[in-house]
């Protein structure tokens, strides 16, 4: 995981210790549930660590920030981002329950008191969320619409209360009814690996 601290300065050695523990802890839980293709578990700390990273090159979240990340899958990218930001709380959801034991089983080791991961899909939630992140689970309107009304009003962070999603390719028709509410970030700006190639990063701000 040293493409981690090549990107991200300042990581306490727990930190690091907690980053260099993912790729053994998920070749380890992807033997017995399979949640990554065998392509990309040997390209664990690009595709899926790294990618999930690329949100904290764009909001550093504040201590008792509320984060739902919603189809976590494996725990992408709740897990990284929960590593990142030791004093933010972190939801991870996602609707196959043998996904979530494998979220379980690899915060619980790391240690990680800042993530609650549950099987539950996000539409029947009640609880309030200063943001939400994804990785491309569904067409951006689609998303917007699952998890309308679960963001809260009041902001405390740098970037106001909204939507962080990792989303690659063409996704401009998605977008369009959107298009002067959201800001677009291409994460080759921040990362220089051919993987980042045609990937973004969209945010949008709460939409009352």
């Amino acid at each position: 995981m040293d493409i981690v601290e090549k990107y991200f300065t300042g990581l306490s050695d727990k930190q690091v210790e907690q980053f260099r523990q993912l790729e053994g802890l998920y070749r380890e839980w992807n033997e017995k549930i399979n949640v990554i293709s065998r392509k990309d578990i040997d390209a664990l700390s690009v595709h899926h660590v790294l990618h999930s990273l690329a949100i904290a090159k764009v909001i550093s979240f504040k201590g008792g920030t509320k984060v739902l990340d919603v189809g976590t899958g494996g725990g992408f990218p709740g897990i990284p981002l929960a590593i990142m930001f030791p004093e933010v709380d972190f939801f991870l959801v996602d609707s196959i329950g043998k996904k979530i034991k494998v979220v379980e089983g690899v915060a619980g080791a790391l240690g990680l008191k800042n993530v609650t991961a549950r099987q539950v899909r996000v539409e029947t939630m009640k609880e309030k969320f200063d943001f939400i992140v994804s990785r491309a689970v569904t067409a951006f309107p689609a998303f917007v619409s699952l998890t309308r009304n679960r963001i809260r009003e009041s902001s405390f962070n740098d970037l106001a209360n909204g939507i962080l999603y990792l989303k690659g390719g063409d996704f401009e028709e998605e977008i369009k009814d959107f298009r002067n509410r959201v800001s677009i970030y291409n994460i080759p700006d921040f990362f220089e690996e051919e993987f980042f190639e045609t990937k973004k990063l969209i945010y949008m701000k709460n939409l009352k």
